[in-house]
């Protein structure tokens, strides 16, 4: 309802001014009113006292719909129109792959409930804030995998991210892999902005392209690349190994991040280095790359105006048709 009235303009505002005789009609009707009263002197009212009927109780009424027709005919004067917009966006969307480490380690409790189950929900809303933009998903542990090409359709990329668990992939930390893997999805991209986001908690131990490689690729193909380092620094609960069954046992550990060479991947391609030791600053992180990669689009508005005159016109005739019924049938009176 806020909304519809929002969008309701009038052409002819200074037919408003008209509601300045609103009071005279008011005061010339209780003027008019008290003349034609006439007066009867009777010895007692005891035995009407408490009688009414409808039209007793109805009568003081019909000069409010004739206010109420005034004030529907000078709202139809002021001739309102019906604002509707239509916008045409055209958005020049940034493609961006998400690269994620699914290794043991991620499963840190320094993070709660762990690591990787707060960067999936981080980046899901990063995901969300992207609107305009093509979207992929890759993870690696001591090997890489695409979970997700590049895609408009943003559900999917979350649907994947909540299906993400440690133990999907050979463990280990292939941080080259990982990224070569994005890059190499980026290839055949012709957007006019491409973006890599890689998450990682460790050193790159496995894999068999080095992480630098990678990233010389990336700085070829004109692709941003921004790291993060997860994890907070000193110790943290963290697996240590694994029972025949397949579950984790937990242990003290070092946070060991190889925080030079993630920066060096990022100054080699334009990009910036971030560690997050929580999930508060992981949120700025991801934040601040949002605002620093801005999808650039032109948004053409059109306007179209509904005339809304008629509905208070006809609204105000018919309450002044039904007031001169009511006063010449039911209310008729006699002079």
């Amino acid at each position: 309802m806020n909304d519809l009235f929002h969008n309701i303009e009038f052409v002819n505002p200074a037919a408003f001014l008209l509601f300045i005789l609103l009071p005279f009609f008011i005061f010339w009707y209780i003027y008019r009113l008290r003349r034609r009263e006439s007066y009867m002197t009777i010895s007692t009212t005891e035995p009407i006292k408490g009688i009414s009927s409808f039209r007793t109780r109805l009568y003081p009424f019909l000069p409010i719909l004739r206010a109420l027709s005034f004030v529907a005919i000078v709202c139809a004067l002021a001739r309102p129109q019906l604002t509707l917009k239509e916008e045409e966006i055209k958005a020049e969307g940034i493609d961006i792959i998400l690269v994620m480490d699914i290794s043991s380690s991620m499963l840190a409790q320094d993070f709660q409930p762990d690591r990787l189950q707060v960067s999936k929900e981080v980046a899901k809303e990063f995901v969300d804030k992207r609107e305009f933009d093509r979207i992929g998903l890759v993870v690696f542990a001591g090997e890489s995998f695409t979970q997700s090409p590049l895609t408009t359709d943003h559900r999917v990329v979350k649907d994947f991210m909540d299906g993400l668990q440690c133990g999907m992939l050979e463990d280990g930390t292939a941080i080259g892999m990982g990224l070569a893997s994005a890059v190499n999805r980026m290839k055949d991209s012709e957007a006019k902005s491409k973006v890599v986001i890689l998450l990682t908690d460790g050193v790159n131990n496995s894999g068999y392209i080095k992480p630098l490689t990678a990233a010389e690729i990336a700085q070829e193909l004109e692709t941003k690349v921004y790291t993060i380092g997860v994890g907070t620094r000193g110790q943290a609960l963290s697996p240590v190994s694994r029972r025949s069954d397949g579950r984790y046992i937990f242990g003290m550990a070092n946070v060991e991040i190889d925080e030079r060479l993630l920066n060096q991947i990022a100054e080699m391609t334009g990009g910036q280095y971030y560690r997050a030791t929580d999930e508060q600053s992981l949120e700025a992180i991801y934040a601040e790359i949002d605002r620093l990669e801005k999808t650039e689009m032109e948004i053409t508005t059109f306007k179209r105006y509904s005339e809304e005159f008629r509905t208070f016109l006809i609204f105000g005739i018919l309450l002044l048709l039904i007031e001169m019924l009511l006063r010449i049938s039911v209310f008729k009176t006699l002079p």
